[in-house]
């Protein structure tokens, strides 16, 4: 009930593991999960991203995002333009030195909370679609040298 953001859809991710073993390149490691995540949404509830105002991710950071989109349009779909990156954008990266961001779950919920519903209820945004990652690893996995699973679940947000 009320006029307020409301979640239309719901899009539940699936552990992808492409063998990164890298701990400081979490983008790399991160960015299939939310490709297969958002390839899914797409293809499950037949939306493209031209019927989003915005695609959010967290965090991909500055690689991981670069890596999604290249990746994204190789299955048919394009999101310049319309994608950002809560890691991205809760940190100033000009006068910053965070490199790609922070955590995936932290910057998610703080930007998506914090900044963006307050412009989908002001109707800055009238859909969005959030798709958080995260990595499924420890620190005895990293210093072992195994791979980082990662996994992404989505939210289309509308008002």
């Amino acid at each position: 009930d009320g006029n307020g953001p409301r979640i239309t859809h719901v899009t539940t991710g699936k552990i992808v593991d492409k063998g990164i073993c890298d701990v400081s390149n979490m983008g790399a490691a991160m960015a299939p999960a939310a490709l297969d995540t958002l390839t899914a949404h797409f293809k499950d509830t037949g939306l493209t991203p031209d019927d989003y105002d915005l695609i959010l991710t967290g965090d991909l950071g500055i690689t991981g995002s670069e890596i999604l989109c290249d990746l994204i349009k190789k299955d048919g779909y394009n999101i310049d333009g319309i994608h950002n990156d809560c890691g991205k954008l809760l940190y100033n990266i000009d006068e910053q030195d965070v490199h790609c961001g922070g955590s995936g779950c932290g910057c998610c919920a703080s930007v998506l909370c914090g900044h963006i519903l307050d412009k989908v209820e002001k109707g800055k945004y009238k859909r969005i679609l959030v798709a958080a990652t995260g990595a499924l690893m420890n620190p005895l996995t990293v210093l072992q040298g195994e791979s980082i699973p990662t996994i992404s679940h989505a939210v289309a947000i509308s008002c």
